[in-house]
């Protein structure tokens, strides 16, 4: 059997120690870079975001965008006071108020989108309520809006005198019944939407339509004539 020769184990030997420094080496590497790629908290890069636009997409068919606010109520069209029922001298309709005492509030909004069309005279529960001017008692009616209520025809059956939210009607006063200028017909309350803690007349004037209908007519802004009354 040959003899190996002396030191010929060095060669082989220091190539494998190359080898495994170059396999731990690249080990190494791999290791690290694996731990940047999982460092806790890292946020990966934001993905590109298309540019934004100041302009909103409307509704297919939109011409205009959507209201961003809702359209005030506004009253129907009134005719101004006619001249013929500014002279008859109109009575104020609740007993003991003064022309000062009276606000305007024809054109004040109410609920559901209405439009007052009349004006509220605060006085006591109770207070005496009387015909403006003489007349023909065409109806009694109770509504939820309302309360109890008077309709009244001027003589010439061309307006309409409306009292509502009343206590009660005046003693033995019937539809039909013709009644004079300052006539008792019924008394203040807070019958209908009234409020029980609100007591008022709710009044107002509308010309009739031909047909001479109680409930149907255009409304005339009571204040202007009502402040020149007595």
């Amino acid at each position: 059997m040959a003899e190996r020769k002396r030191g010929s184990w060095k060669v082989p030997f220091a190539g494998l120690a190359g080898f495994a420094l170059g396999a731990a080496t690249v080990l190494l590497v791999v290791w690290l870079y694996g731990r940047e790629e999982q460092v806790p908290g890292a946020v990966a890069p934001p993905a590109p975001q298309p540019p934004s636009s100041s302009v909103q997409a409307l509704p297919p068919g939109s011409r205009t965008p959507p209201p961003t606010t809702t359209p005030p109520v506004l009253p129907p069209p009134a005719i101004s006071p006619p001249a013929d029922l500014a002279q008859r001298d109109l009575l104020l309709p609740v007993q003991g108020i003064r022309r000062e005492d009276l606000h305007d509030t024809f054109t004040e909004a109410r609920g559901q989108g209405r439009v007052h069309e009349a004006i509220d005279i605060i006085a006591p529960r109770n207070t005496p309520v009387l015909a403006v001017e003489g007349g023909k008692i065409v109806k009694f009616f109770s509504s939820n809006l309302g309360g109890l209520t008077i309709y009244q025809f001027d003589p010439t059956e061309t307006y309409c005198y409306y009292y509502a939210h009343l206590e009660s009607y005046a003693p033995g006063l019937k539809e039909g019944a013709l009644v004079a200028r300052g006539q008792l017909i019924g008394y203040v309350g807070s019958s209908g939407n009234a409020g029980p803690n609100n007591p008022h007349l709710h009044f107002a004037i509308f010309r009739l339509t031909p047909e001479k209908h109680w409930w149907q007519g255009q409304a005339i802004n009571p204040y202007p004539i009502l402040s020149r009354a007595r």
